[in-house]
């Protein structure tokens, strides 16, 4: 209890000095809000030691005061549950979304801590950063985890377990990527520590040997060189670069060497004003020592993958002892520490993608700029409008992190995880919620895939307008499944789907003769086989069919010389007579796409008919002089009226569902009509539409087929 007393006094402390300050900044209203809290809770009183040294640390590192106060507020709303949301109405909005990012962290934290890393830590340390809009919240989530790692050597061993493995896994890699380099060390050494303790303690032991010699060491090698580099004429500062147990131990086991072997445990960094100099102060380190071959690499000529740059040398030094040597700028040193080279990859090893790459550019441009606090808000800023994740990181049901681009459905996602549960999918849900296959879901859900035991995938998933898959990987896997079965098979299936998208869009094509040659293919059975695979859509289908056109119906000579309008000013084209009045008739509603006939009305001007309507053959029967050819023009209406027929098995909440799926198309309901038959439990709702041509109509009708209880959905011949 003295220690929670000792702490509290501390953090009275700060806030009296916020008060002498002046300040009434949110770190001050933070404080008071915490001393109002009378009397503390014992949950507040203990967590307060961590919590005083957290926000120290994060004073150390130049966050800023909101990171501060978010970080108390985050504390007290976890040891005190009277704090809640509406506790926090009164401080700014970056303060709120700090403590926000705060919270979303946490259940990464309890993710991590019920299935580990499943699928590799690296999809969980995106996970949190795609999840926290702000990066500000990273750096009170390392600061926060050094601060127990400090305090774990009281703590049982399971413990000590737990956090070092956390601290491996997630903050370690994400401090590196950050490029907070006390942190990182800091956070690898005491995770080794707890993880290998005796591997720890052996190779402590080995450098503690003589480290007073060795400190003398280095402190001789340092006047040497900086006596020749002053004699040459070379400013240059240096210094002992620090070694730290991990990195010995991982150098050791990546180059299968005894530590005695190392050539860098005693180590200099000599920092230089532009390249001119790194190669001079080079040749006067090779003049001062005898260099060992085949340990020197030119990094600034030759740079890294991630534009790291230095010159790395090892010499034999005073005394016969081997010395490394780094030689760089400053600013290849500013470049390296904090800059846009991505030294994570080099040092975690493995790729990432451009879009994560520039996240973590922005991410290193703010820690450059931190300590400019005229420019934090502006940078800030910039970080959310210009960072924009094209990826969405979802859950398996067992904690596993898969990534996809955005806009990926669910049937994507099942793909992903296996091509058999892709081909066995039969629906999912997200966050416990059953959804469709086309549905896009967000980062940070959790996505359970239903299966069913027979593996059969459905050619639907291929027609891009139905919107199932919209990932390249899991098409190719729906392809290549169909490629694998019998041809028969596919022209069958093929002509099944020509047949149904005519009948359900109410087509009646003459001839099929000509249509290959325009997908660039040989013969009928290649069409078929194509629409089968879904490289033919039934959409380029009916466009095709209406650029061949039907044959013109028999009319009598044109009254006029036949011309056409200088200017294609409207969606009509009819021939041999200018601007006339035209509508399209209510008996068929014709749609881009249809074979069309215009008829000669008296007054009303021309009706266009679909040219296989059975009203305009009884018109032609009575007078075939007033049939004229028509087709449509380059510029489209905004909407066509169409009538579709919708049939399905009557349940409650069914006829909400279509009408909502219509609307979700942007699609117009001008009249419905439903008619139930209770004898039978069946229903039938006949829907007067306006819709903007083919490709509209084609994807409403997919769309509607997939609500439950709906057998049938086709446009009304």
């Amino acid at each position: 209890m003295n220690t929670s007393v000792e702490a509290a006094t501390s953090l009275a402390t700060w806030a009296a000095q916020l008060e002498r300050s002046g300040s009434d900044g949110v770190a001050a209203r933070a404080c008071r809000l915490a001393a109002s809290r009378t009397p503390p809770t014992p949950a507040w009183l203990a967590v307060q030691p961590e919590l005083l040294a957290t926000i120290a640390l994060l004073g150390e590192l130049g966050v800023g005061e909101e990171a501060q106060a978010a970080c108390l507020l985050h504390a007290l709303m976890l040891a005190d549950p009277a704090v809640d949301a509406a506790a926090l109405a009164g401080f700014p909005d970056g303060t709120r979304a700090l403590v926000e990012g705060q919270q979303a962290a946490e259940r990464v934290w309890a993710l991590y801590a019920a299935h580990g890393t499943v699928g590799g830590s690296e999809g969980l340390r995106r996970l949190l950063l795609a999840i926290i809009r702000d990066l500000r919240v990273v750096f009170i989530l390392l600061a926060r985890q050094l601060v127990r790692m400090r305090a774990a050597t009281r703590a049982p061993e399971a413990e000590q377990r737990a956090l070092a493995r956390l601290s491996a896994d997630i903050h370690a890699p994400l401090a590196n990527r950050l490029g907070i380099w006390q942190i990182k060390w800091e956070l690898e050494d005491l995770a080794f520590r707890f993880l290998q303790p005796d591997v720890y303690r052996r190779i402590a032991g080995l450098l503690d040997e003589r480290r007073g010699d060795r400190e003398a060491w280095i402190g001789d090698a340092k006047a040497r060189l900086g006596e020749a580099l002053r004699a040459a004429g070379i400013e240059a500062d240096i210094a002992g670069r620090p070694k730290h147990i991990y990195s010995i131990w991982r150098k050791m086991q990546r180059k299968g060497v005894e530590f005695s072997e190392l050539y860098d445990v005693r180590a200099l960094r000599l920092l230089v004003e532009d390249v001119a100099a790194c190669y001079a102060a080079l040749g006067v380190v090779h003049t001062l020592w005898p260099y060992i071959p085949g340990e020197f690499d030119d990094y600034i000529a030759n740079p890294k993958g991630n534009h790291y740059q230095s010159l790395h040398t090892a010499v034999i030094g005073p005394g016969g002892q081997t010395l490394e040597v780094q030689i760089r700028s400053h600013d290849m040193h500013r470049h390296a520490e904090l800059g846009v080279a991505a030294h994570w990859r080099y040092k975690e090893g493995g790729g990432a993608d451009a879009s994560f790459e520039r996240k973590i550019a922005w991410m290193r441009q703010l820690l450059e700029a931190r300590d400019a606090s005229d420019d934090d808000a502006a940078l800030l800023a910039g970080f959310r409008t210009e960072v924009v994740e094209d990826r969405v990181y979802l859950l398996t049901p067992k904690g596993q992190v898969i990534d996809l681009p955005r806009g990926a459905t669910v049937l994507d996602f099942a793909y992903s995880i296996h091509t058999d549960v892709g081909h066995r999918c039969r629906g999912a849900k997200v966050n416990g919620r059953i959804v469709p296959l086309s549905f896009q879901p967000a980062s940070g859900d959790r996505i359970e895939i239903l299966t069913g035991k027979a593996i059969e995938p459905k050619r639907d998933w291929l027609a891009q307008q139905h919107g199932y898959l919209t990932t390249h990987r899991a098409r190719e896997k729906v392809r290549t499944w169909f490629k694998r079965v019998d041809l028969a098979q596919n022209l069958a299936a093929g002509r099944a789907l020509l047949e149904r998208e005519l009948k359900r869009l109410a087509l009646q094509p003459a001839s099929l003769d000509g249509l290959p040659e325009r997908f660039h293919l040989k013969t009928h059975d290649d069409l078929l086989e194509a629409l089968a695979l879904g490289d033919v859509s039934t959409g380029q289908l009916a466009r095709a069919l209406h650029e061949l056109g039907a044959p013109p119906p028999e009319r009598a000579p044109a009254p006029h010389p036949a011309q056409r309008p200088a200017a294609d000013s409207g969606a009509i084209v009819i021939e041999g007579i200018g601007n006339l009045l035209n509508q399209l008739a209510r008996c068929c509603q014709p749609l881009p796409g249809d074979a069309i006939a215009g008829y000669i009305t008296r007054g009303r001007g021309v009706s266009v008919h679909r040219a296989d309507c059975a009203q305009l053959g009884k018109l032609r029967e009575r007078d075939a002089s007033r049939v004229i050819a028509v087709e449509w023009g380059r510029r489209r209406e905004a909407s066509y009226e169409v009538d579709i027929v919708v049939k399905g098995y009557d349940r409650k909440w069914l006829h909400k569902d279509v009408t909502n799926v219509i609307a979700a198309a942007n699609a117009h309901v001008i009249a419905v009509d439903a008619r139930v038959d209770e004898r039978r439990g069946t229903v039938e709702m006949n829907y007067a539409l306006k819709v903007g041509g083919f490709d509209q109509l084609s994807s409403l009708l997919s769309q509607l087929l997939a609500v439950p209880n709906v057998i049938e959905a086709r446009r009304i011949a």
